[in-house]
């Protein structure tokens, strides 16, 4: 009787490629044996060969598989699977292309911070433009206000407690200012899935109006009211919000409560009939894309990145234009200036927007 052929194995596995679009993808291993069925699957199901675009080869031990003209439908996991009577084995390896820049970004930190700091606000009963961060618990609008202050202090500022995935420090209304500029953040308790969790909705429309005193103590059960300690009942234009920053994390965006969506959304629609302009900074965009965690620069030339864009899109009904995909400061302990550039143009937009939401309000 003959003996039975060897069980599958890898000598060296496939390797994760990224490369440009339009350049050539190819993906090699060997195997211990070359008596073997194979078979190429992408992102778990067979892959559909096309002519002239993929081209599979077998040489002794050794498996290829070479896509020509890489584009972003070419993007995805690609795994190699091969068996005989003796058992199984299989490796994968990530295919990311870079698209071409589908969004330009100004990558010189130092025009930004100049034009930022020079900033006039033409509305003399205006003293600092107010910008509201509003999102789930741990999205990261607290670590935006550090990584703001972070910039303009030219080195690692950490004064506001941020919060983690499922705690949150933020307990009361916080005004925070960036240094002797016009400009002040308030940051709020975490938006929460359930009625008598988080933040109340009907706060944050109070805030929005600017009833809100500064160090309001948040109550999920009971929001604030006219009888509330220090309510501001004749608000200025100066007390009120002049832009609303909705915040969500880029890796939450799929696995984020409907009721949370909805509340959010609930907020976004008082602030529209209050014509107040609206952002959406989509934080942790590091954390769902490799290209963009090894190279931020790169994160305008990233299909996932898009593609959690346009997912945001259509859960908030924002337009995509109004999503800034960044990232605040958190493990570094030096300044980035990548990093720097895409919250600065991102605060930049909010600053513009807010300028001219009160400048209509001196009209």
């Amino acid at each position: 009787m003959g003996s039975s052929p060897a069980k599958p194995e890898f000598v060296n596995v496939l390797a994760d490629k990224q490369v440009k679009e339009g350049e050539d993808v190819i993906l090699r291993c060997e195997a211990n044996i070359g008596e073997v069925t194979a078979k190429w699957e992408k992102n778990g199901s067979a892959l559909e060969c096309v002519e002239g675009k993929h081209t599979m080869t077998q040489s002794g031990t050794t498996f290829s598989l070479i896509i020509r003209n890489a584009a972003e439908e070419d993007e995805g996991s690609y795994t190699l699977k091969l068996w005989n009577d003796s058992g199984s084995a299989s490796c994968s390896a990530m295919v990311i292309v870079e698209l071409n820049e589908w969004r330009n970004a100004q990558w010189n930190q130092h025009p930004l911070i100049t034009a930022l700091r020079n900033f006039k606000i033409s509305n003399r009963k205006v003293r600092e433009l107010r910008f509201l961060l509003a999102g789930p618990v741990g999205a990261g609008k607290t670590s935006i206000i550090n990584t703001i202050k972070s910039i303009f202090a030219g080195h690692q500022f950490i004064n506001c407690l941020a919060a983690s995935d499922s705690c949150d420090f933020t307990i009361n209304y916080q005004k925070h200012t960036i240094g002797t500029y016009p400009f002040a953040f308030c940051d709020m308790m975490g938006i929460a899935s359930g009625q008598s969790e988080g933040l109340h909705t009907d706060d944050v429309i109070s805030a929005l109006k600017g009833h809100m005193p500064n160090e309001y103590n948040f109550c999920s059960r009971i929001p604030l009211c006219e009888n509330t300690q220090n309510y501001i009942r004749n608000p200025s234009v100066n007390d009120k919000i002049h832009c609303l920053v909705s915040v969500i994390a880029a890796d939450k965006i799929a696995i984020l409560e409907n009721d949370v969506i909805q509340k959010m959304k609930t907020i976004r629609a008082e602030a529209s009939k209050l014509r107040i302009p609206q952002l959406v900074f989509m934080t942790r965009v590091d954390k769902v894309c490799k290209m963009t965690r090894g190279d931020l620069a790169k994160i305008y030339q990233s299909k996932k990145i898009r593609e959690k864009m346009e997912e945001c899109s259509t859960r908030l009904g924002v337009p995509v234009n109004c999503i800034f995909p960044l990232k605040n400061y958190h493990e570094e302990t030096n300044l980035n200036e990548e990093l720097n550039c895409l919250m600065l143009e991102a605060f930049t937009q909010a600053v513009y927007s807010a300028h001219e939401y009160v400048t209509k309000c001196s009209q």
